[in-house]
C-alpha cells in the first residue's frame, strides 16, 4: 500500500520536543514534506542552530516513520534555521525563545565517502549515446583487475543499472539504517531502480531528485572501494551540480557517439567540468563503427568517423578509446552480463572495454600524482 503525507505527519505527532513537551507537528516544526513511493523527505524547522537537538529530532523523526510507517522507507530529513517564524511564535507565547541555550558543533564529522580512493563520474551531454552501457563495461573492466569497485546509478528518471546488472532485488538496511548495495561481477551497485517499482514512473520535482543523491551519497555502506563508478544522467542539470557540491569527484569520463549533434552537447559536457574545477580524464567515442556478426574485419562508420577523437584533440582532453558497434554489446546488456565479462574477449568491444579501463587507470594515476585533490563546490547564482 502506497504511503501517504498524512501516514506521514501522522507517525511524527510522536515525537516530543524535548523542552516543549509537545510534539513537532502540533509546534508546526515540519515543512516541505514530500511522499513519493517509498521515498519521504521534509525539514525540521529550528528557531537557532542547535547540533545536539538535529541530531536527536532526526534520529527521532526516523524511529517514528519506521516504526508507524514503513521499516524500509528511504528518507532525507534535513534541518533549517527560521528566526523570523519562531520569533513571532515566541512573542505569542506559543513557543518560548531558546537563545540562552548555546551548543557546541559536533567535531570530527565523518568524511563523506572517505573510504572511496576515486570517485569516477561518467557523463554525456545528450542521451542514447551509451553512457550506460559505458559505465557499467568500466565498473566490471576495473573489477576484472582485482580493485575493489562501486557503481551508482545517479539516473532517477532513467535508471538502467538494474537491468545491465540482471537484479532487481531490493537492498537491506544495516542496524545504522544505511543502504547496503548489492554485489554482483565483483561490483557493488545501487539504483533508484532497485527502490520503486519497475513500472512506476518518477515523477520528481528537482529537489525530491537532488535529495536521493545526496542520500545516495551518505546513507549507504559503500565501504573501502578503489573506484566508485557514477552514471550520471545525461545533460549539465540539477544532478551533476549536486554531486560536484556533495562529494569531491576524483576525474569525468565524457561519452559520446561521432555524429556531429551529439559531440555539439558532449563539447558542453566538458566545458562545465572544467569550469567547476573536476578533472576530465577523457572522452570514449562509442558506437564509433558499426561491425557485423558474419563479416568481423568490415568497419562501417555509420555515425562518422573520428568526430570524438578529433573533438578531443581541439578542447585539450585524453581520447580513452572508441568501442564498436556490434549485436552482442546489446545482446549482452539486455541479459544482465556485460560484454567486457566476455572470458575468451574474442569481441571487439570487450577488448575496447577492457583497454579503456586501463587507460582510465592509467589517467587517474597520473591525475593524482601531478593534481591536488578535488574540492567540493559552492555554487552561488548571482542574481
Amino acid at each position: 500500500m502506497p504511503i501517504n503525507k498524512q501516514q506521514v505527519r501522522t507517525a511524527l505527532t510522536h515525537v516530543i520536543h524535548p523542552q516543549m513537551e509537545k510534539d513537532l507537528v502540533t509546534l508546526d516544526m515540519i515543512e516541505d514534506l514530500v511522499v513519493q513511493d517509498s521515498f519521504i523527505t521534509f525539514t525540521i524547522d529550528l528557531p537557532e542552530k542547535d547540533t545536539k537537538l538535529e541530531t536527536l529530532l532526526k534520529e527521532k523523526c526516523e524511529k517514528a516513520i519506521r516504526k508507524y510507517v514503513a521499516e524500509d522507507a528511504v528518507l532525507d530529513i534535513t534541518t533549517a534555521v527560521n528566526i523570523s517564524k519562531f520569533r513571532n511564535k515566541e512573542n505569542s507565547g506559543d513557543f518560548p525563545g531558546q537563545g540562552h541555550r548555546s551548543q557546541k558543533k559536533q567535531q570530527d564529522e565523518e568524511e563523506l565517502l572517505s573510504g572511496v580512493k576515486n570517485v569516477i563520474a561518467v557523463a554525456s551531454g545528450k542521451g542514447g549515446v551509451g553512457k550506460s552501457t559505458v559505465a557499467v563495461n568500466l565498473a566490471c573492466g576495473l573489477a576484472r583487475t582485482g580493485a575493489k569497485v562501486g557503481l551508482l546509478d545517479t539516473d532517477i528518471y532513467g535508471p538502467s543499472i538494474p537491468t545491465m546488472m540482471d537484479t532487481h532485488k531490493r537492498p537491506n538496511i544495516t542496524t545504522q539504517k544505511k543502504l547496503v548495495p548489492l554485489k554482483k561481477y565483483g561490483v557493488r551497485f545501487l539504483s533508484m531502480g532497485l527502490l520503486v517499482d519497475p513500472d512506476q514512473a518518477m515523477i520528481w520535482r528537482g529537489p525530491m531528485v537532488t535529495s536521493a543523491v545526496k542520500q545516495f551519497m551518505e546513507e549507504v555502506e559503500w565501504g573501502e572501494l578503489d573506484y566508485l563508478v557514477l552514471d550520471l544522467p545525461p545533460g549539465t542539470g540539477d544532478i551533476q551540480l549536486t554531486l560536484v557540491q556533495t562529494v569531491p569527484l576524483t576525474g569525468a569520463v565524457i561519452v559520446s557517439t561521432p555524429q556531429t549533434v551529439a559531440l555539439d552537447d558532449a563539447r558542453k559536457g566538458v566545458a562545465m567540468f572544467k569550469k567547476v574545477n573536476v578533472p576530465v580524464l577523457g572522452m570514449v567515442e562509442n558506437m564509433a563503427y558499426f561491425i557485423p556478426e558474419d563479416m568481423p574485419d568490415k568497419k562501417y562508420h555509420i555515425f562518422g568517423k573520428h568526430g570524438a577523437r578529433k573533438l578531443a584533440e581541439r578542447m585539450g582532453t585524453n581520447f580513452l578509446g572508441e568501442i564498436p558497434l556490434e549485436q552482442a554489446v546489446r545482446e549482452s546488456g539486455d541479459a544482465g552480463k556485460p560484454i567486457v565479462l566476455q572470458e575468451d574477449l574474442k569481441s571487439k568491444s570487450a577488448q575496447a572495454f577492457v583497454e579503456l579501463s586501463n587507460n582510465v587507470m592509467q589517467q587517474l594515476s597520473i591525475r593524482n600524482q601531478e593534481q591536488a585533490p578535488t574540492e567540493k563546490i559552492d555554487i552561488k547564482i548571482k542574481p
